[in-house]
C-alpha cells in the first residue's frame, strides 16, 4: 500500500502552488495522516507515508467519505478554490456503513472518485463510491502485493489528463497542463495578476518605459508615439519638430 501511494506521487508535480496530496486512513474510526497543507516537498510525503502505522479492523467508507468532504477538502486544511478535487478510496473489504449516499453527495461537491479495491473487495460497493465512467474509476486487484504492479494503469487514468481541456480551471487567457495540474499564463503584452488566474494589460506608457518626447500611446505592452498640436514626428517616431 506504501509503495502504491509512493508509485502516485512520484508522477505529480508535487507543491503549494501545484499538486497538493493528503492521506486520510479508515478502519472503524478515521484518522489524517497528514493534510493537503501539510507538506509541500516529495521527500516529506514519502517519509510520512512509510512512518503510517495501521490502524484496527473496520471498514467504515461512509464515515472516511464524510470526513474527506467536510475536512480535509476544507480551506481550513489546504484545498484551493477553483482546484481539482479528486479522492482515490482504497479498500479490501465490504463497508459496514453507506456508501452511496455519501458518496453521491461527495460527487456533486465536485470531488471526482476514484475506487481501488483488493481482494475480497465488493464491486457493487465499489461502482457505488466511484465517479463514472466506471471503466475509468473502478479498479480491483487480487492481492495487496499487486497493487505496485497495477499502479502504472491506475497512474495513467488519474495523472494523464490534461487538466486544461477536463476542468474549470479559470484561467483567463492561457492554460498550461501538467501532470496532476495545470498552471495560467498571460498572452505577450499582458502579465499574471496575484490571484494566479487573470491578467493585466503591461502599459508601458504609464510605467515610463518608453522614449516618446511628447505623448505616449499605449496597447497591451507596446506603445506608439505621437505629438501635441503644431508638431509633427519625426523620421525616428519618438521626437516631434514644429
Amino acid at each position: 500500500m506504501r509503495k502504491f501511494m509512493v508509485d502516485i506521487l512520484n508522477t505529480l508535480d508535487i507543491g503549494l502552488d501545484t499538486t497538493r496530496v493528503g492521506v486520510v486512513q479508515y478502519s472503524s474510526q478515521v484518522r489524517s495522516e497528514f493534510f493537503l497543507k501539510t507538506h509541500s516537498k516529495l521527500e516529506n510525503m514519502v517519509k510520512a507515508i512509510n512512518e503510517i502505522v495501521p490502524l484496527a479492523q473496520g471498514t467504515m467508507t461512509g464515515l472516511a467519505i464524510k470526513y474527506l468532504m467536510n475536512e480535509a477538502f476544507s480551506p481550513g486544511q489546504g484545498d484551493r478554490p477553483k482546484v481539482p478535487n479528486v479522492a482515490v478510496i482504497v479498500t479490501d473489504g465490504r463497508p459496514q456503513d453507506r456508501v452511496a449516499e455519501v458518496a453521491a453527495e461527495a460527487r456533486e461537491r465536485g470531488i471526482e472518485i476514484y475506487a481501488v479495491g483488493v481482494a475480497r473487495a465488493d464491486m457493487t460497493s465499489l461502482r457505488a463510491m466511484a465517479s463514472p465512467p466506471f471503466e475509468d474509476h473502478v479498479f480491483l486487484v487480487e492481492r495487496f502485493d499487486l497493487i505496485h504492479q497495477f499502479g502504472l494503469q491506475f497512474q495513467d487514468k488519474l495523472c494523464g489528463k490534461d487538466l486544461c481541456l477536463e476542468s474549470d480551471h479559470g484561467c483567463e487567457q492561457l492554460c498550461e497542463s501538467s501532470p496532476g495540474s495545470y498552471t495560467c499564463h498571460c498572452l505577450p503584452g499582458y502579465r499574471l495578476n496575484a490571484d494566479g488566474k487573470s491578467c493585466s494589460a503591461i502599459d508601458l506608457c504609464v510605467e515610463g518605459k518608453h522614449d516618446c518626447q511628447q505623448i505616449c500611446i499605449s496597447s497591451p505592452g507596446s506603445f506608439t508615439c505621437d505629438c501635441d498640436q503644431g508638431y509633427h514626428l519625426n523620421d525616428d517616431k519618438k521626437t516631434c519638430s514644429r
